[in-house]
């Protein structure tokens, strides 16, 4: 979640504070990125919601992994340029929508909350975290072959050339805003699924804190959207083996470029 207390900047909180509670439900896994254990909450009830909110927790990023270890969903996160709009993002995903099909995959769509797009494809549950990882970079390498002049899968900014950046790295432990969370933005913007045929004709600020509960009624658009639970394509899975993963070959080409311009100096 992330939280925004009274004279502090936002920030984004995952384990739960010690004050938690006992009759909110938690798991204890293991996080690689700050090497401990972290007691995240399952946020499963409305009880829990209301306790979130009075912690004034205004943004909610669940991870795509299930407590069996098991990714839930393949994700792409659609993010456009410095200077780009919500139309060149939608333009992309239209783009992914279309790697997907010809992959036999099958997804939803919704607005991150911001400029970008989410895409989510569901899974069955029976691939693991590797597998997982490798298909989501074949699937936007494969998107990017489509029209290489709108979509990057560049990790690093200045390789991108105002391009939009299809973020592959959103697997296992990684984060992303849940479909109608609020958004830490000017005018509370929430990120709101959209029908495939409308995403080029929507404005994401149509979907703020002040207008999304009377665009929901009693419906719920994301579970509607969202297709049935589908196996990994074992080729998409083969394709994504042999690409590298996007940050850990931003990382060697950093420190690559870095040693290059010390020796230029």
């Amino acid at each position: 979640m992330i939280r925004v207390l009274r004279g502090q900047k936002p920030f984004m909180q995952k384990n739960l504070p010690k004050y938690t509670p006992d009759w909110v439900r938690r798991v204890t896994l293991w996080a690689e990125s700050s090497r401990r254990e972290v007691s995240y909450a399952l946020c499963e009830d409305r009880r829990t919601l209301l306790w979130f909110a009075n912690q004034r927790a205004v943004e909610y990023h669940p991870p795509l992994m299930r407590l069996d270890e098991r990714p839930s969903h393949l994700v792409l996160d659609i993010d456009p340029p410095e200077g780009g709009g919500f139309a060149v993002a939608a333009r992309a995903a239209h783009l992914v929508h279309r790697a997907m099909a010809g992959s036999g995959l099958d997804g939803a769509v919704k607005t991150s909350g911001a400029k970008g797009v989410h895409v989510f494809a569901p899974l069955d549950g029976t691939a693991p975290v590797e597998d997982v990882a490798a298909a989501t970079r074949a699937l936007a390498a494969r998107a990017e072959r489509l029209d290489p002049e709108l979509a990057t899968t560049a990790f690093i900014r200045e390789d991108r050339a105002g391009r939009v950046f299809l973020d592959s790295t959103r697997a296992g432990t990684a984060t992303i805003a849940a479909a109608y969370s609020p958004r830490i933005r000017p005018g509370t913007p929430v990120s709101f699924p959209v029908p495939w045929d409308d995403l080029d004709s929507v404005d994401p600020k149509d979907f703020t804190v002040r207008t999304a509960l009377a665009l929901l009624g009693d419906a719920d658009p994301w579970g509607e959207a969202m297709p049935g639970p589908q196996p990994l394509p074992a080729d998409l899975v083969e394709e994504g083996r042999t690409i590298p993963i996007a940050r850990v070959q931003a990382m060697h080409e950093g420190k690559r470029r870095a040693r290059a311009r010390r020796t230029q100096d």
